[in-house]
């Protein structure tokens, strides 16, 4: 069995270096490149003020924000959640800085390069030249992102993880994330399937042909082991 996870943060600006901190951490989890249905989603208080920008494009403001846990109140799920596996991220270099950055200020270890799979550099790779945003692989991909007004990270990883199986060679019937037994969406109490009001869920247009192939499934396995042995964990 092969686990990944598909991840995306929301912040509240650009940089981290410059006091910007997460507002909410968004993980699907995938195993042999099918969604199981477990996620983790968690919204955080950053202690500073949410860009207008940020509220633009999330339409989470200071007060949604403000009864929230601190990220050192869910680095311990978070990081259960993950595990050893490996990351799939869009633009890993952005989400990477703010993860480690919140690690280090929470002074626990940070996350390693080693094991993240950054799906911007497969599309630049496989599509040089070619616009390579979630947005225009979405409309490359003929998934269905209609619904995202706002960004949220349970959405956008949904939207992620239907771009990699494509980037990964496709072949998969349309996934359909489906929230079972959600609850209130902007606690932070389970690690279970969520998504978060207001984020309607991602449905693919058309369905791609039938599912991947033992001969496929044994690629993308060897694919994952050329990445490097070591463990997602290091000390600086």
């Amino acid at each position: 069995m092969t686990r990944e996870i598909v991840l995306d943060t929301e912040t509240t600006g650009l940089d981290p270096k410059k006091g910007d901190r997460i507002i909410e951490i968004g993980c699907l989890e995938l195993e042999n490149l099918q969604p199981t249905g477990r996620q983790f989603q968690a919204y955080i208080n950053p202690e500073r003020s949410v860009s207008e920008k940020t509220v633009e494009i999330t339409g989470l403001t200071d007060a949604d924000l403000i009864d929230k846990p601190v990220f050192a109140d869910v680095v311990e799920r978070f990081l259960e959640f993950i595990g050893d596996d490996p990351l799939i991220i869009h633009n890993a270099s952005f989400d990477m800085g703010f993860l480690n950055a919140e690690l280090e200020r929470a002074q626990r270890p940070i996350l390693s390069r080693n094991k993240v799979i950054d799906t911007l550099d497969m599309a630049r790779k496989k599509f040089p030249g070619s616009p390579a945003s979630l947005d225009a692989l979405c409309r490359r991909f003929n998934i269905d992102n209609s619904n995202r007004e706002k960004h949220g990270a349970i959405l956008d990883s949904e939207l992620l993880a239907d771009v990699y199986l494509e980037l990964m060679g496709g072949r998969q019937p349309g996934l359909i994330f489906q929230a079972s037994n959600s609850t209130n969406t902007r606690d932070n109490q389970s690690d279970q399937t969520r998504h978060t009001e207001n984020r309607p869920q991602a449905r693919r247009e058309t369905q791609l042909s039938p599912r991947l192939t033992a001969h496929e499934l044994e690629a993308h396995e060897q694919f994952l082991d050329k990445l490097p042995a070591s463990a997602m964990w290091r000390h600086e």
